[in-house]
């Protein structure tokens, strides 16, 4: 079971308020020009209680938040029982292009907010998570451009449950096969959502999350039997430009 949905079937997740952060993505990334030019992360987002809004978060934001973070929580900062393995922020960089840096830390960027927010449900209470995901006011007053999300175009596969994989293979099973179909070793691994958006595949969890959700929606798609009831969607991993979905 996912992490994601393991925290939505606990019983203490119910007691959370309605406005806890559940989900965050980077939907853009804005240049902000002044003294000294810099980008920041547009993020989406989705709170307990079904609300989306936009946020706007620099990079040395998410280093502060996990600095305070490690001091509060981390098993060598703090030893005791309120301590917890927090997710691996990516390091600092101090030369290169700018936007490319900003752009190469995507999908970095979106893992550590998948693993904070799956974090143990006292930890999402915490002021530190619960500010940085909040919407200020100066987030609110910002307009957004279109928003780049991850649709790309496609190359459609059929992979039948007589191949040499299970009806719930690993990540790297479905890696492997999708670099050997594509002859090309960079590449992602997606799938679209019940909403509509296209979930960027990271890891065994993700694999597990794509599969039960197929399986609540594979009634709505017509397959052969002898198809797995999910779909995968492969993209370039450093072509960011199919994020070009308008918000």
């Amino acid at each position: 079971m996912s992490l994601p949905q393991q925290l939505r079937d606990e019983s203490d997740f119910d007691q959370l308020p309605d406005n806890i952060a559940v989900t965050a993505t980077i939907a853009d990334i804005e240049e902000k020009k002044g003294f000294i030019d810099y980008y920041r992360f547009v993020i989406e987002v989705k709170t307990k209680g079904n609300i989306k809004y936009l946020i706007y978060r620099r990079y040395r934001q998410f280093f502060a938040l996990h600095q305070s973070l490690e001091l509060k929580y981390s098993a060598e900062a703090q030893p005791g029982y309120y301590t917890c393995q927090l997710p691996t922020l990516p390091g600092k960089v101090f030369m290169g292009n700018k936007k490319e840096i900003a752009e190469s830390r995507i999908p970095e960027l979106n893992n550590y907010m998948k693993r904070l927010l799956c974090l143990p449900t006292w930890v999402l209470l915490d002021d530190l998570i619960r500010m940085f995901f909040y919407q200020t006011e100066s987030d609110s007053q910002q307009v957004p451009r279109a928003l780049r999300r991850l649709r790309p175009p496609t190359r459609k596969v059929d992979i039948c449950v007589e191949e040499d994989l299970s009806i719930q293979p690993s990540y790297e099973e479905l890696l492997s096969r999708m670099r050997d179909v594509f002859q090309v070793q960079d590449i992602a691994l997606n799938y679209r959502d019940p909403e509509g958006d296209l979930i960027r595949i990271l890891d065994d969890e993700d694999v597990a999350l794509m599969v039960q959700e197929s399986k609540q929606t594979g009634s709505k798609v017509k397959r052969p039997v002898n198809q797995y009831p999910w779909e995968l969607l492969v993209t370039h991993a450093k072509d960011l430009t199919v994020y070009n979905t308008e918000y």
